[in-house]
């Protein structure tokens, strides 16, 4: 019998790339016929649960509800209002994740907490600044980032102008 699990990636039989295929059809096994599933059941090839966890812990996260961007800036510069309050200033680490208790999105109206990029999220901000609107830029400078204040004024004049138009 052949250890299936255990067999190389890169074993061929008769000009086929077996190992390829067996791997393939273990961690599809979820999208296999019936029929298909016995055939290889019964050669002793058993789905592979690595993969299978993979995909119900995707199917999980696709169950959640979907932030909207303007949730998802609230959620940041709360996160962004924190780490202010407990470090004494706003200059956050690219690498640092703030955790932040959100709903959670159950039936039960509990919270979660997940752990936000936020060095990453503000210096995504300000590369894409260009794109930020005036309340945006408003709400980040008085959260203490300074060339968020000093674009404010300008953007609102800006979005003024294409409104009167």
């Amino acid at each position: 019998m052949v250890d299936w699990p255990a067999l190389p990636i890169d074993t061929d039989f008769e000009g086929e790339a077996i190992g390829h295929w067996v791997r393939a059809q273990r961690g599809a096994w979820a999208q296999l016929a019936e029929e298909q599933q016995d055939l290889l059941l019964a050669l002793g090839i058993e789905e592979d649960q690595e993969p299978a966890a993979e995909a119900a812990a995707k199917a999980e996260r696709a169950a959640r509800p979907v932030r909207a961007r303007a949730d998802r800036f609230a959620q940041h510069l709360e996160a962004l209002r924190r780490f202010a309050e407990r470090e004494g200033h706003v200059r956050v680490p690219r690498a640092h994740k703030e955790p932040l208790e959100v709903p959670s999105g159950a039936e039960d109206d509990g919270v979660e907490t997940v752990l936000l990029g936020l060095g990453a999220w503000l210096s995504n901000q300000r590369n894409r600044r260009a794109k930020l609107t005036a309340q945006q830029l408003v709400a980040l400078g008085r959260a203490g980032i300074e060339w968020a204040a000093e674009l404010a004024p300008v953007r609102r004049e800006t979005e003024e102008a294409g409104a009167a138009r």
